[in-house]
């Protein structure tokens, strides 16, 4: 379908208040893009520029290597799906996908045939009748896209599209827009939420957006197992990564590190050189790496302030000892008799991560 390039693009309103800088990402034909980020990030500005809703103040996109920052929205050939429906109450669901077409004055022949296909697509044959108060939720969000496929446009933006929706539908949408995108090989798609889940089973590749830029770009798993951050740390995944403060006491291909907020001793695969010996750093390790121990060596010991059972896991929480925050372990498992026990905690090596300065040192210069 299509590929987009944004370079160092930018957003200002009166050129006082910068929303964006910076912004360098290159979407190939057929990925499927998430932006995430904190609210107020410009998740939905820079989609809304992309979409022409909103003025690039600088910087330079193209769509299949043709400059759009002056083209009008209706000749980039994107489709959009919002937040809200949209659909029109008056009109039948045939009517509701079809206008678009009718207003470009398309053959009626042609019109149906596009409606049909996406109807198929997205199990709306027996719905084609209706009108919008007739459907559930979930149907009108198929709708809403059903509207945008007809068009057959050369890029899908998705902003928020199920952040309406009670949370077995919102599953039931998300398995659906992955079917439709296994449907659709080649469509390029750029997708707008803050769900996590959302990002992380849906994307090619997350964009994580923070402090008016691009704090990292990646694929689920890589932005999962190697954060360039520590705001990527823990901005992905749930509950956040733990930091716990600590200083390197052995440098090598495996570092050994004393945590200070923990009274421990643990190890990480992230090598360091002879010049690290002695530098403060950062400890993270996931709630989810976290495991009990026994013996001497440990990263964490404190007493468990609030046990949370959800059955397939228990997440503890401890208070953090001194200044540090609180401090989470997700173990497998039910454990329902642990509240006010100390405990120690420790990790494999390999889940380990250290930041220097809020970098991983994975990526140091």
């Amino acid at each position: 379908m299509a590929n987009l390039k944004l370079t160092d693009v930018g957003k200002s309103y009166g050129g006082a208040v910068e929303v964006l800088k910076g912004i360098d990402l290159d979407i190939e034909t057929g990925e499927l893009i998430v932006f995430v980020g904190p609210s107020g990030c410009g998740k939905s500005t820079l989609l809304r520029m992309i979409a022409g809703l909103e003025k690039i103040s600088a910087g330079e996109l193209l769509i299949d290597g043709a400059p759009m920052n002056d083209v009008p929205p209706a000749q980039r050939g994107i489709a959009m799906v919002f937040q809200s429906y949209a659909l029109y109450p008056h009109m039948t669901v045939r009517d509701n996908m079809a206008f678009a077409l009718k207003l470009t004055k398309k053959p009626a022949a042609e019109i149906d045939a596009a409606v049909t296909r996406a109807a198929q697509v997205l199990q709306l044959d027996d719905y084609l009748d209706r009108l919008p108060k007739a459907l559930s939720g979930g149907q009108r969000q198929r709708v809403a896209i059903g509207r945008a496929i007809v068009r057959d446009p050369k890029v899908y933006l998705f902003d928020e599209p199920l952040s309406n929706l009670d949370a077995s539908l919102r599953v039931a949408t998300r398995i659906e827009i992955a079917q439709l995108k296994e449907s659709m090989p080649n469509s390029t798609m750029i997708y707008v939420t803050h769900d996590q889940v959302e990002a992380m089973t849906l994307a090619s590749r997350i964009v994580v957006l923070a402090n008016k830029g691009i704090a990292q770009v990646g694929t689920p798993l890589d932005l999962y197992e190697r954060p360039e951050n520590e705001f990527v740390a823990q901005f992905i995944g749930s509950p956040a990564m733990n930091l716990l403060a600590g200083e390197v006491v052995e440098t090598g291909p495996v570092t050994t590190v004393f945590c200070t907020n923990g009274s421990g001793i643990l190890q990480s695969n992230v090598p360091t050189q002879p010049q690290d010996l002695g530098s403060k750093v950062n400890v993270g390790i996931r709630p989810e790496d976290m495991i009990t121990t026994d013996g001497e060596n440990y990263a964490f010991k404190d007493t468990v302030t609030i046990v949370e059972a959800l059955g397939e896991v228990t997440q503890l929480y401890f208070a953090g000892q001194g200044a540090s925050p609180t401090v989470i372990a997700k173990l497998p498992g039910i454990h329902t008799n642990l509240r006010g026990q100390t405990l120690k905690l420790t990790a494999d090596p390999a889940k380990v991560h250290l930041f220097s300065n809020e970098k991983s040192l994975l990526y140091r210069d």
